[in-house]
C-alpha cells in the first residue's frame, strides 16, 4: 500500500461522493428526501463494498452494506453501459433492501469495455401503494399490504427507460410524479459518479484507480481491527424488548457479543421469531450493518481518520437465525422495521457498555416516529401523501456529558422538516414543537430531553400514520446508577371533552380542528444523579426544564431564590439511598423479567424453531398464554412441555 496515494485517493473518493449526494438531494422532490434526507448516493467496488460514501448528507448507516448480492440476481456478465438496475425487494439481493419503501438503483461504471465499479443510490419512497397512505402501517402482517415489490430488474437498458416497468409502478403509487422526480434526482447523482470516476481514470489510469480502491478498503479494515482490539476480550450478553401492538405482550431480543483480539461476532440466537407486525427486517448471509451499528459508530468515534467505507465491517461477523424478526422470510411485513433496528442498537450498546471499561452511554429514546399524512388538495381534488417529520427523542447520557436533546444516535442523519414546508404542503399546523421539561433520565450526566409536538388539522379529514413509535411501556435504560428515561405518550384533543389516549398510532383519522399531542421517550441517565454538578441542575431550573422540587428529589440539589443552597444540598445528598446495579432497566421490564427471565424467553424462542418460520410467532403466543398464570419465574422445563403440546396439536 502506497500511503501517499491512498490518502490522496481516499479524499478524492470522499469528495466525489459528497458532491454526488449533494446534487441528488438538491434535485429531489418529496419532503422526506429533499428535507429529511432519507436517501443516499455512493460508489462501490466490483465486490459490492462501498469505497466512496458521503458523511455530511443523507443516510450514513448503510456504509457497510454490500451490493453484490443484488447485482448477482441480474448477473454482472449481463450488464452493459447505460444500464440501471432497480429493486425494492427485501427477499432478493442478500438483504440490500430491508423494506419495500427503499428503492435501490445500481448503475455499472464501465471503462475500456468492462465494469470497474458500481454507482448506487436509494430513496425512501413516500408512497409505493398498499393498504395505507405512505405504504406503511405498523400493524401490517404481510408484504402484500405494503405496496408493489420489484425484484432486481432493468430500470434503464442501454440508456433507454423500461417504460412498462415504470408504468406498472406509477399505476400503483398515490404520488407517482413525486417519486419519479426523486428517482431522476438520484439518476443525476449516479451519472455524476460515473463521470467523476472516468476523470480519475483519465488522470491516474484505471489500474491505479482499482489499486487505490483496494487500498482504501484495506486501510478501513486495518483501522477497524485496531479499534476492536481496544475492547476487552470476552462474551457479553444483553437483552431488549419491543412492545406488541395489542395488550401487554412483548417481543424478546437476545444479543451476544464475542470479542477476540481484532475480531468481533454478534449473535442473536434465542431472539423471537418473525412477527405478525411490520417490525421484521432481513439481514441475509453476509455481515449486516443493522446487526452491528453501534460497533461501527464506536469504531468511527475512536478512529476518526478511518475511511468511510465497507472495509469497516470486514473484522465483524453477524448472525441472526433465519426466520427470526431480524432475518425474516417471505412474506413478512417490514415497513416499520427501523424501530426494531433501533432496539437492536440498544441491545448491542448494552454489550459494548460491558466491554468498554467505564462504559459508553445509556440507552436513548429508541424511536423515530415518522409522521405521514394523506389528504385531499381542496384546489385540485388530488390525493396527496407527504412524510412530514421524523419525531425523535433524546439520546442517552454519556460517560463524558449529557445526552443530546431531541435526537438519538441511530437516526442522527435524519433532519427535521421546516415547519413552513409542512404547513405549505399539508393541511396541518404545527402548534408546538419543544423540549419536554423534566423528562430526561437522571444521572451525573442526564439523558437527552424528550420532544413534544402538537399538530392541528385545519383541512378536511386527513389520514395520519406514525410508524416507529415505541417505548410506551419499556423505558430507555440508565447506566452506572443513572435513572431510566421517560416513556412515550400520544393524546388526541388534550384538554377537551373528547380527549383520549391513542397510544401507538397505526392509522389515525383527524377531523377538522383535531389536535394531536405526541411526546417521545427521553434518554436514560449515566452515573449517580447525586454526583451531578449543582450548577448544571440550577441552569435547568432557571431555563424552566426542571422544577425546584424535582431538583431536590432527583438530584439532591436545594435551590432557593434562584441560587443553590450549598449546605442544604450537602445535607440532602448525604441521606441514605438504595443502590443501583450497572443497568437501571425501568419498572415495566423488571416486572416482566420477574415472571419471564431472559433465559426463559430465549428457551421459548428456541423451542418454537421446529415450526415453519411463519408459524413460530403463533407458537410463542400460545405458550405465553398457557403460562400466563404461572406462579413465580417460568422455567425452561415448563416452556418445553408447553411448546411440545402446542406443536403436537
Amino acid at each position: 500500500m502506497d500511503p501517499v496515494r491512498t490518502e490522496v485517493m481516499r479524499n478524492r473518493f470522499a469528495a466525489i461522493a459528497e458532491e454526488a449526494s449533494n446534487v441528488a438531494y438538491r434535485s429531489a422532490y418529496t419532503t422526506f428526501v429533499k428535507q429529511t434526507q432519507d436517501y443516499q448516493v455512493a460508489l462501490a467496488s466490483l465486490d459490492g463494498e462501498f469505497f466512496a460514501y458521503p458523511l455530511h448528507a443523507g443516510v450514513t448507516s448503510s456504509v457497510c452494506q454490500n451490493l453484490r448480492g443484488l447485482v448477482d440476481e441480474i448477473g454482472i456478465e449481463n450488464l452493459d453501459p447505460g444500464d440501471v438496475i432497480i429493486s425494492n425487494d427485501p427477499f432478493s439481493g442478500d438483504a440490500l433492501c430491508t423494506h419495500t419503501m427503499d428503492i435501490h438503483l445500481i448503475r455499472p461504471v464501465f471503462r475500456d469495455g468492462r465494469p470497474i465499479a458500481f454507482a448506487w443510490a436509494f430513496i425512501h419512497a413516500s408512497d409505493i401503494g398498499g393498504a395505507a397512505p405512505g405504504s406503511i402501517s405498523p400493524t401490517s402482517y404481510e408484504v402484500f399490504q405494503e405496496g408493489v415489490r420489484i425484484r432486481p430488474s432493468f430500470f434503464y437498458r442501454n440508456g433507454e427507460l423500461n417504460q412498462p416497468l415504470w408504468q406498472f409502478f406509477a399505476d400503483n403509487s398515490r404520488i407517482p410524479d413525486l417519486i419519479w422526480g426523486d428517482l431522476q434526482a438520484m439518476m443525476s447523482g449516479l451519472a455524476l459518479l460515473d463521470r467523476r470516476t472516468q476523470e480519475l481514470c483519465d488522470r491516474y489510469g484505471t489500474q491505479e484507480l482499482l489499486a487505490s480502491v483496494a487500498d482504501v478498503l484495506e486501510l478501513s479494515e486495518i483501522k477497524s481491527r485496531a479499534a476492536i482490539a481496544r475492547l476487552s476480550d470476552g462474551e457479553y450478553v444483553f437483552h431488549e424488548y419491543l412492545e406488541a401492538f395489542q395488550g401487554e405482550g412483548f417481543i424478546f431480543m437476545q444479543a451476544k457479543m464475542i470479542k477476540q483480539g481484532e475480531t468481533l461476532e454478534m449473535d442473536f440466537s434465542g431472539s423471537d421469531p418473525q412477527v405478525r407486525y411490520a417490525l421484521n427486517f432481513t439481514t441475509g448471509a453476509r455481515p449486516h450493518p443493522f446487526l452491528c451499528m453501534p460497533v461501527v459508530n464506536w469504531i468511527l468515534t475512536v478512529e476518526p481518520t478511518i475511511p468511510m467505507s465497507g472495509g469497516i465491517i470486514r473484522p465483524i461477523r453477524t448472525h441472526a437465525p433465519r426466520g427470526s424478526f431480524m432475518n425474516a422470510t417471505f412474506p413478512a411485513a417490514m415497513g416499520n422495521r427501523w424501530v426494531a433496528v433501533m432496539r437492536v442498537y440498544d441491545a448491542i450498546l448494552g454489550c459494548l457498555n460491558q466491554a468498554v471499561p467505564g462504559g459508553i452511554a445509556a440507552a436513548g429514546a429508541g424511536q423515530a416516529g415518522i409522521i405521514s399524512v394523506a389528504s385531499t388538495d381542496p384546489r385540485s381534488g388530488r390525493w396527496h401523501v407527504s412524510v412530514i417529520e421524523p419525531f425523535v427523542g433524546g439520546s442517552g447520557g454519556r460517560r463524558s456529558g449529557d445526552g443530546v436533546d431531541g435526537i438519538d444516535q441511530p437516526v442522527g442523519f435524519l433532519k427535521s422538516a421546516p415547519v413552513e414546508i409542512v404547513e405549505l404542503e399539508t393541511p396541518l399546523v404545527i402548534r408546538r414543537f419543544a423540549l419536554e421539561p423534566g423528562s430526561p433520565g437522571p444521572g451525573r450526566f442526564r439523558g437527552g430531553h424528550a420532544m413534544r409536538i402538537e399538530i392541528e388539522n385545519r383541512g378536511f379529514s386527513s389520514m395520519m400514520t406514525v410508524r416507529g413509535l415505541e417505548r410506551f411501556r419499556f423505558q430507555p435504560w440508565g447506566l452506572k446508577g443513572g435513572g431510566a428515561g421517560a416513556h412515550a405518550r400520544c393524546i388526541l384533543n388534550p384538554g377537551r371533552n373528547s380527549e383520549r389516549d391513542v397510544g401507538r398510532i397505526d392509522v389515525l383519522e383527524l377531523a377538522r380542528g383535531d389536535i394531536l399531542r405526541m411526546i417521545t421517550p427521553s434518554g436514560g441517565g449515566f452515573g449517580d444523579p447525586f454526583a451531578r454538578d449543582p450548577a448544571s441542575v440550577l441552569e435547568e431550573v432557571l431555563d424552566g426544564l426542571l422544577s425546584p422540587e424535582q431538583a431536590r428529589i432527583i438530584y439532591g440539589v436545594v435551590i432557593r431564590d434562584g441560587v443553590v443552597d450549598a449546605p442544604a444540598t450537602r445535607d440532602a445528598r448525604n441521606l441514605p439511598r438504595s443502590q443501583r446495579g450497572l443497568f437501571t432497566l425501568g419498572c415495566t421490564r423488571e416486572a416482566v423479567e420477574r415472571t419471564w427471565p431472559p433465559a426463559a424467553s430465549a428457551t421459548l424462542a428456541l423451542a418454537a424453531s421446529p415450526a415453519p418460520a411463519a408459524v413460530r410467532t403463533h407458537v410463542v403466543s400460545a405458550v405465553r398464554e398457557e403460562l400466563r398464570q404461572a406462579d413465580g419465574p417460568i422455567t425452561g422445563n415448563a416452556i418445553r412441555a408447553a411448546a411440545a403440546r402446542v406443536l403436537n396439536g
